[in-house]
């Protein structure tokens, strides 16, 4: 099951720490999940936006790619093995990180986290 992606503003706003940790970061990503394309502005940590697409040209900093069954897996609420990061995903050739990757390793962490927050939660329905 691949959570809302359009949950993820609401979730990365409300965390005090994960706004502080990106209070740098002020960029575009697009994040593929299989064929379906989503651009998340960043303002300064804060999500500004979510849009769904298709897009015809979309202009990003940043693009991470990667098959809806991975995904799907690295959003379960416990991750297997090799599907818990975002790192082991890019090991196992599964994940496509495009672009400007000084924005994505300098903010390494950050990514990994608001990634996270689209993990299901416990005890809620799957």
């Amino acid at each position: 099951m691949v959570p809302m992606i359009e949950s993820l503003q609401e979730r990365v706003n409300a965390d005090a720490a994960l706004l502080r940790r990106g209070r740098y970061l002020t960029t575009t990503v697009l994040l593929e999940v299989g064929a379906t394309a989503w651009l998340i502005a960043i303002h300064q940590g804060r999500i500004s936006a979510v849009t769904k697409g298709p897009f015809v040209m979309p202009s990003s900093s940043l693009a991470l790619r990667a098959p809806a069954e991975e995904w799907a897996k690295f959003w379960s609420k416990r991750p297997p093995p090799g599907a818990n990061d975002l790192m082991a995903l890019i090991k196992r050739r599964v994940l496509r990180v495009d672009g400007d990757l000084q924005i994505f390793m300098a903010n390494l962490r950050y990514f990994k986290d608001v990634l996270a927050k689209l993990r299901a939660v416990e005890g809620a329905a799957a």
